[in-house]
Formats: C-alpha cells, sequence, structure tokens
C-alpha cells in the first residue's frame, strides 16, 4: 500500500512537540519543510503521478531517512 509517512504519525509522541516547533523554531520548520517535500515526492513517484527511474526513488527514499533520523534526534534534545 502506497502511503505519505508524515510525522506525526511516524512519531505520535512528539506529535503535539513537532506541531509547537514547526511554528517557534526556524531550524526545525527548515528540516520538517524539506523532510515533507521529499515524502511528497517520493509518495507521487510510487503511485505513478511522477514517474521516475528506481535510482531517483532510491535516493528520494535515503534521503528522507535521513532527515527522519536528524528530526528524531532533534525532537530527543529539544
Amino acid at each position: 500500500m502506497i502511503t505519505k509517512h508524515q510525522l506525526a504519525i511516524e512519531f505520535p509522541e512528539y506529535a503535539e512537540k513537532i506541531h509547537t516547533l514547526k511554528i517557534e523554531n526556524a531550524h526545525f520548520r527548515k528540516l520538517f519543510e524539506s523532510y515533507d517535500d521529499i515524502d511528497h515526492r517520493i509518495y507521487n513517484i510510487e503511485s505513478d503521478t511522477d514517474p521516475k527511474s528506481d535510482d531517483v526513488l532510491n535516493k528520494l527514499r535515503i534521503d528522507r531517512v535521513r532527515l527522519k533520523d536528524e528530526i528524531y534526534t532533534f525532537l530527543k534534545i529539544t
């Protein structure tokens, strides 16, 4: 099943914190927007709305995981 990987769903224990940081912290907002953009691009490729090569899709998936790790670390330390 093709789904989006929204951060509030990925990290439900941090949903409120994610919302607050998006508003109050410019660095977090940038990370969030980058993650959201990549996730949206992956969703469009997987749903054949924007067909791309497997190499492009795999690179985006790696970028999403890297950002997700960075965001999780940020959430834990703030």
